[in-house]
Order: structure tokens, then sequence, then C-alpha cells
């Protein structure tokens, strides 16, 4: 069985990221389809640390640390560097960046993107960076603080062989997603109004828990299509051109928010003024360029106040 896990490259040279044994020889399969992308560096041309300028928060879980949940298998946002065994990803590097503007030290912990916002108010992470699509439903739970603007859409094979352009083309086709995302919401909904609603066989959906055992169905072929947040689709395009392709248009775009428990007011606070910060500063900017974030792919960045205008 062929593997495909994301890779980021270190100088112009590149390595996997190893997310379980069954992901094992993902060299072997860019040797085979010529991985033309390339991701930043994990570890390099992030911007120089910056002196705390943000009153930190004095009940965290660990002195001095902001506790950080995150599913760290969603690239570009947050996935794994196998050479430090530490998370990266745009996400990680903006929450490093923002407990540095607060005196802290930031310690990011692969959570269970299912669980992550119960695991948040059950006090076992301080807060949660984790492509959190701000929706009505985790607003009831926790605060979210605006960060990101993303979309969803869909990542099929070279050539589209299904002809997809739609999620309404997907009826009566199997399609992989992963749990307790938006995405999942959007395909159930479609079933219901598109599908089984209008007389059509319903999407077979395969779920799992892992983002990237989702895209490995599709170098499987067990699935005709993946449906994800637009960067992680336009993330694994890059990666593997000579496989990939995206389906369609970007659909549904969304502001994404930096979780926090809604009784924590501190950290509410806290967490706005150093992603203000981070933003005034231009290093907000240089972590979207390090992390091939292009607004005119439609990721764009968005200002708090600009958003519940």
């Amino acid at each position: 069985m062929t593997s495909l896990t994301p890779k980021v490259s270190r100088g112009r040279g590149t390595f996997s990221i190893v997310f379980a044994s069954v992901m094992l020889g993902l060299s072997l399969l860019f040797v085979a389809c010529g991985g033309e992308g390339s991701a930043p560096t994990a570890g390099g041309a992030t911007p120089t640390a910056a002196k705390p300028s943000i009153a930190a928060p004095t009940d965290l879980i660990t002195p001095g640390t902001l506790t950080v949940g995150s599913d760290t298998t969603y690239p570009p946002q947050e996935f794994m560097d196998p050479a430090s065994g530490k998370a990266t990803g745009f996400d990680v590097d903006l929450i490093t960046e923002m407990a540095q503007r607060m005196g802290l030290k930031a310690d990011v912990k692969t959570a269970n993107f299912n669980t992550i916002i119960d695991d948040l108010n059950a006090k076992r992470y301080d807060v949660v960076i984790s492509a959190l699509t701000i929706n009505s439903d985790r607003e009831q739970k926790v605060t979210l603080i605006p960060y990101f603007n993303a979309g969803q859409s869909l990542l099929v094979q070279k050539g589209n062989p299904e002809k997809i352009a739609t999620v309404t083309d997907l009826c009566g086709k199997t399609v992989g997603v992963q749990d307790g995302t938006v995405e999942l919401d959007t395909l159930n909904e479609t079933n219901k109004t598109d599908c089984q609603g209008k007389g059509k066989p319903a999407i077979k959906l395969t779920v799992l828990k892992d983002q990237t055992e989702v895209i490995q169905l599709l170098v499987n072929k067990r699935v005709v299509a993946t449906f994800q947040d637009s960067p992680v689709t336009d993330y694994y395009l890059q990666q593997n051109a000579a496989q990939f392709e995206v389906a369609g248009t970007v659909i549904k775009q969304a502001l994404e928010g930096i979780a926090v428990r809604k009784t924590d007011t501190a950290m509410q606070k806290a967490i706005t003024d150093a992603f203000q910060a981070v933003k005034a500063d231009g290093t907000y900017g240089k972590l979207f360029d390090k992390w091939h974030l292009n607004p005119v792919q439609k990721i764009t960045v968005i200002d708090r106040a600009a958003a519940y205008a």
C-alpha cells in the first residue's frame, strides 16, 4: 500500500512527516509520482522572538506556559515535524508568537479534534488553535477569537475522472472527510437536501478521526474525493500535483477562531491583544507568506473589528 503524508522542506531537500507506522513509505510515493511542491521549513524563517508586551493571564495550567490544544494532522496549519517531534504549521507559529508577546512559552499538545472543545472546557488546555470554523454550535460552548478565514474544497484524483464540480455531484459516490468538521456537516446537509431529498442515492461517507488518513483514502483510490478546509486542499495539491487536483471552487468561506473558555475573560483579552500585536508589527503577514497562504487563493486575512461589522 502506498502512503502519503505531509512533507516539509529543509533547504531544497525533503523529508516525511510520520504520523503512524501505517504511514511509512512516503518517499516511494513521491519518487514514483514526483512531489513538485515544497512547504516551508518547520524550524526556519520564523520571525524573531519579540519582547513581552501583553499582560499574561495568571490562571494557567502550568505557570509561564501557554498550554495549547491542536489536532496536529491538518497541514499547513498544524502538523508534526519528524525531525523535532514537535508541532509545526501556521497556527503553531502564530500561537507561539502570541505567547511570546505575553512572556510565555507555547506548549502545543496533540488533541482529538472531535473532543477538543470539551477538553478545553475540562481545563486540559489554556486555549485551542486548530482551524476551528466559527459557528453557532461552537460559540455556545466557547469564545472564539477570529484570526483566519478559509473555505471548504474538494480534492480529487488528477484528471477528475468522476467529473466532480460541486458537492451535489457527490450523490451516490464515496467521499472521505474528517469527523467533527464543518465539511461533514455540509455533506450531511447535501445528502438531506440534494441527494436523498431529491430521490438520488446518498453520498457514501467514510469518516475518520485523522485528516492524514482521510487523504490516504484518496491516495489508495478508496474514495473519489476528500472534503476539507481549502488551505489543506491546497497544501496537498502543492505537495503532489501529479496525483491530485482541486474539483470546483471554494465554498462556504468562514472565519476560524482561537478557542478560549467562556469564563476565562483574562485569557480572552490577552489573546485578542496578542493577536492585534502580531498583526500590527508585521509578524502575521510574514507567517502568512511563510506557509504559502495566498489571499488570491481565497484564504483571506480578516480584521477582528471587521469580522462582526
